[in-house]
């Protein structure tokens, strides 16, 4: 069963359905739980072989609507979102500089049913190695109205660790931001290739071997679209990597042509539902 399916299935049996009314409002908790396991994948830093760091502190910034339905839970609700963020580490084999944590925040720029998500890695006192700069590492995502731009007052932080620091990576082509998508060795030709692909400005990075696209919240990645099946496509990384139909209703476009199966190449363009995918490769 994946992650985000448990998650909901606790949600379910807490507080006699205190949640269920609670969450009639636009933002839902399956959101927010996608978004913190995005912030996590965009924001992977490679140490060594062995260690793949991610965020450990998170803060959740709510519509004043949103915020005040959802405050009141803030205690539980942050369990439970840092529970499922702890769940999805150990699936993806990431690791923590220090204890997780998750924080609901008002933002008055933000209207009824949007989101925002920004994290940062804060080291413990015993935790090793430290950081690999001064500051802190943070990153920041927004749900349901677009991605790219930092809160106020939040300076921009490196993306990678220094030149000659363990798992130092060049920025992407493009100029992908901060905490954008890293090298996992053993993903296909060569350990220096990086792959990820972009769903509305969004990125998400493709650290195994198979990455599933659908509607299901077992999904690899959850697209909210109606056109989408539950398990509608397969990314398959390799020489060259593929895009596999997994028997969908509407099948996939990639291209501009209607297929079961394709290659891709840096810049392949693949539709699902009414959803646009930029499939998006670079070596370094």
């Amino acid at each position: 069963m994946g992650v985000l399916k448990r998650f909901e299935q606790r949600l379910e049996g807490l507080v006699n359905g205190t949640f269920a009314k609670v969450f009639k409002s636009e933002v839902q908790p399956v959101e927010i739980a996608g978004a913190l396991q995005r912030e996590c994948d965009n924001n992977a830093q490679i140490w060594n072989r062995e260690r793949t760091v991610v965020p450990n502190d998170f803060i959740v910034e709510l519509s004043t609507p949103d915020y005040e339905r959802l405050s009141p839970y803030s205690g539980q609700l942050g369990d439970e979102l840092a529970g499922l963020v702890r769940d999805y580490a150990k699936q993806q084999r990431y690791t923590f500089m220090g204890p997780i944590k998750v924080h609901l925040e008002k933002a008055e720029d933000l209207d009824t049913g949007l989101y925002r998500v920004r994290s940062r890695t804060l080291a413990s006192s015993t935790s090793q190695p430290q950081p690999p700069a001064p500051g802190q590492q943070q990153g920041q995502a927004q749900g349901r109205g677009g991605y790219g731009y930092p809160p106020a007052g939040v300076p921009p932080m490196p993306a990678s660790p220094p030149p000659g620091a363990p798992g130092h990576r060049p920025t992407a082509p493009g100029g992908a931001r901060p905490g954008g998508p890293v090298a996992v060795p053993g993903t296909g030709a060569g350990s220096g290739t990086r792959r990820w692909i972009e769903i509305n400005g969004n990125r998400h990075q493709i650290s195994r071997p198979t990455l599933v696209l659908g509607r299901s919240t077992d999904a690899d990645v959850r697209i909210d679209d109606p056109g989408v099946s539950r398990r509608h496509c397969e990314i398959r990384t390799g020489t060259p990597s593929t895009i596999q139909d997994l028997g969908s209703t509407n099948g996939i476009v990639v291209d501009g042509q209607h297929t079961t199966r394709a290659t891709l190449r840096d810049g392949s363009r693949i539709v699902v539902g009414s959803t646009t995918i930029v499939y998006r490769q670079a070596e370094g």
